[in-house]
């Protein structure tokens, strides 16, 4: 079973100084689905032509900047509903979703 969970994706740093760059082309749009380290947008920075890859695999759920817009580092870029493997196989009823379980762990006994 997969579960979702909406993750945000900013600006990092590009490195050399630089504190913006410029969108060109988005290489998503929203609902396409990604996976890690596939190209997400192309960005002009003062220096060069940089493709920026996606640090999450999962669904983008929207673009935050347009083509042609000038971001600064640590903008938000793009948000994701993320893809993680919960290990459980069937469904769950809708009550048992609701309930919250919460686990006692002991240190290990030497």
């Amino acid at each position: 079973m997969i579960t979702l969970t909406e993750r945000t994706f900013t600006l990092p740093d590009l490195g050399e100084g630089l504190v913006e760059a410029r969108v060109l082309e988005w290489r998503v749009a929203p609902g396409d689905r990604v996976g890690r380290n596939e190209p997400l947008v192309e960005l002009e920075t003062a220096k060069s032509a940089v493709e920026i890859p996606s640090p999450h695999a999962g669904v983008v759920t929207r673009l935050h900047v347009e083509e042609d817009q000038l971001v600064r580092v640590g903008d938000t870029l793009v948000t994701f509903d993320l893809e993680r493997d919960s290990g459980i196989v069937g469904t769950v009823p809708e009550e048992a979703e609701r309930t919250e379980r919460r686990v006692r762990l002991r240190p290990p006994e030497e």
